[in-house]
């Protein structure tokens, strides 16, 4: 049923091979691009493994079954878990990202709506630390700008996972939050009771290491200044904030909340490395087939994809017709519910894509 199988336990074994290699364990990113492939294989091949399994006992149960029906129950069950072990077989070998093992960098920024949409960029940014903690990863503040009420003019943060199981890496979970966050509420600036409606945008980016990206120096434009906003002591007193533009693509990133210059210009490399690959992810997607662009719009920030409305308690996810009333909850950093709505929107669309290859 599975027609690369053998080739797939072959590349297993072969890569189980590199990895006891001394040379590819200290190779930096080549090193953890095969321990995730490897990772990743090794998840295949068990549900490879326990699929024959099943279906040998399947065959084993039949027979008996043939001579004693008193069988058939156990093969009735068997088929019940051969089809689930069938489906997730399946669905591991649907295509997929090759950056979902990535760590996660995030920005978040204010649109439509003045200081209301700033404090709810803020409020977004509180939700998504709520469920990184929830989920036992770290987060790190990469670069912000804050208002004086609290709210967040922009953010940059970056999600780390530590040993991730595959398919459960920060990117290949949070990636689909990119896009046109909407609220509907009273802004505390209401003085008449009225309901607004502002947006912040989100992006969220593969988090890849410096040799896992060709920038050519040449292309950088390095610019420093001192730092601007609140800041500890020594922050706003030297020139320690970094700006750099890409010029052959006009990407500008600005990191200012570290100490040192140096600290800002890391940041801010780690920063544009994400935006490069992300932005060439994009351009290869909307260069495909009509249904692997429908992804594209799931990290557009001109697109809507959810909105949070207060008076009802109400959020909904506009892609895939997605609705609770537990805002509360998911602003608490509940969003396991709706990630899993769209993990499955999103498997149903890449089997669909293998189908059609």
């Amino acid at each position: 049923m599975f027609e690369n199988a053998a080739e797939l336990r072959a590349e297993y074994a072969d890569l189980g091979l590199r990895m006891a290699d001394p040379g590819v364990l200290t190779a930096g990113s080549r090193s953890r691009s095969v321990g995730r492939r490897y990772a990743r294989l090794g998840q295949i091949v068990k549900a490879l493994d326990d699929h024959d399994r099943l279906f040998a006992d399947r065959q084993a149960a039949a027979e008996l079954a043939q001579e004693d029906p008193s069988f058939a129950a156990e093969v009735d069950d068997l088929d019940k878990q051969l089809g689930f072990a069938r489906a997730k077989v399946t669905a591991l070998l649907a295509p997929s990202d090759p950056n979902d093992d990535n760590d996660a960098i995030i920005e978040i920024k204010s649109g439509e709506g003045g200081e209301e949409s700033a404090l709810f960029a803020a409020d977004l940014l509180g939700m998504y630390q709520h469920y990184v903690e929830s989920r036992g990863w770290k987060m790190h503040v990469l670069d912000s700008e804050v208002t004086d009420l609290g709210g967040v003019k922009t953010v940059t943060f970056s999600v780390h996972a530590g040993n991730a199981e595959p398919g459960q890496a920060p990117y290949g979970v949070l990636k689909f939050e990119g896009g046109v966050h909407r609220v509907q509420r009273v802004p505390v600036t209401e003085s008449q009771g009225r309901i607004h409606t502002s947006a912040a945008g989100v992006l969220v980016m593969p988090d890849v290491e410096a040799d896992e990206v060709d920038i050519d120096e040449g292309d950088l434009r390095i610019d420093v200044f001192r730092s601007s906003g609140k800041g500890g002591q020594g922050v706003n007193t030297t020139d320690s904030a970094v700006r750099i533009t890409h010029v052959p693509t006009g990407t500008v990133v600005t990191c200012q909340d570290e100490r040192s210059q140096l600290q800002n210009k890391e940041q801010a490399m780690r920063i544009l490395r994400a935006r490069l690959v992300a932005a060439a992810a994009e351009q290869a997607a909307a260069e495909a087939s009509a249904a692997r662009k429908s992804q594209v719009r799931t990290v557009d920030r001109s697109q809507r994809v959810r909105t949070y409305n207060f008076p009802e308690n109400r959020i909904t996810d506009h892609r895939i017709g997605f609705k609770a009333h537990n805002l509360d909850q998911v602003l608490d950093g509940e969003l396991g519910p709706v990630i899993a709505a769209l993990q499955e929107a999103d498997l149903a669309e890449r089997l669909a894509m293998g189908n059609d290859q």
